[in-house]
């Protein structure tokens, strides 16, 4: 039978220990990223939205998107490959869409993804159209892990890039989007 000290200085290590073990074990590996990039538009929000609405056709308004392959329209779990480059394409899924609220939620499915076009893993991203007046702001919102998943990764696909990497991405698409959207009206 323990003693009342010995008790307590049992529980004092276990929960020393657990302490030791939970900082450890958190102070390894990627942490998830989040990128919001938003834009003014000069355009109604419904004139926008009519963009951008069909998960199928990015290339009308991304600029580094040359052309655009779909299957299932904007229904949860439709399909899209976006061709960057002859032989550069992203796969994405559509997750939610909801065009009362003019946004849609898609991913890039881990098992198609290449890091060397997109230094991210695990990418989900939302974007979203919301009037201001007679304008409107576009929000572009991401989360993802770096490129590489484990400890000590190269510098191309450490959080800075994958971080970098969709900032720009967002910047170069949301700009696209306002020239389209401000040139048609």
């Amino acid at each position: 039978m323990m003693t009342n000290i010995h008790s307590r200085a049992f529980k004092v290590f276990v929960v020393l220990a657990l302490t030791a073990f939970a900082c450890s074990a958190s102070a390894h590996g990627p942490t998830r990223q989040k990128v919001t990039e938003t834009i003014n538009i000069e355009a109604s929000a419904e004139a926008v939205w009519e963009i951008i609405k069909d998960f199928g056709v990015a290339h009308t308004w991304l600029p580094m998107v040359q052309d655009t392959e779909s299957d299932g329209g904007n229904e949860p779990g439709a399909t899209r490959v976006l061709t960057l480059a002859p032989d550069v394409k992203v796969y994405e899924t559509l997750k939610s869409y909801d065009a009362s609220k003019m946004m849609y939620k898609y991913k890039i499915p881990v098992a198609t993804h290449d890091v060397k076009i997109l230094p991210v893993n695990n990418y989900s991203s939302t974007i979203s159209v919301e009037a201001d007046g007679e304008n409107c702001i576009v929000s572009w919102k991401g989360a993802f892990y770096r490129g590489y998943p484990n400890n000590d990764p190269p510098e191309e696909l450490n959080d800075e890039a994958a971080v970098k990497a969709v900032t720009a991405l967002y910047k170069a698409g949301l700009a696209g989007l306002k020239e389209v959207a401000e040139a048609s009206k």
